[in-house]
């Protein structure tokens, strides 16, 4: 007597296969019970369908299966898109960057942008932030003021005076 193996019937889509038939297009394995995903008359074990067709973080190349985000037209993990300078995530933060790395508001005003003549804390654009240059020095908006008196100094004639700015009253008055 021919020994019959047993084997359970699946269906999907309107079709039958045996158990040991219904194959992941990817590695072959049997797909029985286990979660799957059809793709174009295909069908993949979720492993095989994520490292096939899912999108790949730019930093770490591993597979984005769920929320990410999308920095320089590249998907990439929440928690891989972080400050080049202090690692903090940037996900949901105002950033910017320089040569292609992200760096967050601080790092990158204490790296790279402009000190301020008067405060000595980097002026940063972001958000609106204005300053004011002249030769190679720069001033906030609101550190831009006369040495002397005070007096803000935006939009006014100023005088030069070594490493001071004076309003043209002062400068008139003498030392």
């Amino acid at each position: 007597m021919p020994k019959s193996s047993c084997s359970r019937k699946l269906e999907y889509g309107g079709q039958t296969w045996h158990e040991h038939c219904f194959l992941c297009s990817g590695c072959e394995q049997p797909l029985g019970s286990r979660s799957f995903v059809p793709d174009k008359g295909a069908h993949y074990c979720v492993p095989c369908y994520e490292n096939k067709f899912a999108p790949r973080c730019a930093r770490c190349s591993k597979t984005l299966t769920q929320g990410g985000v999308t920095y320089r037209d590249q998907p990439w993990h929440r928690e891989c898109l972080v400050c080049t300078g202090c690692q903090t995530p940037l996900a949901g933060q105002q950033f910017t960057s320089r040569d292609e790395d992200p760096y967050c508001v601080a790092c990158f005003g204490e790296l790279f942008a402009p000190k301020c003549s008067s405060c000595k804390s980097p002026i940063v654009g972001l958000g609106g932030g204005k300053y004011v240059s002249f030769e190679d020095r720069h001033w906030h908006h609101n550190c831009f003021s006369c040495a002397r008196c005070s007096t803000s100094l935006v939009g006014q004639g100023f005088v030069p005076d070594g490493d001071q700015v004076l309003c043209q009253g002062c400068s008139q008055a003498g030392p």
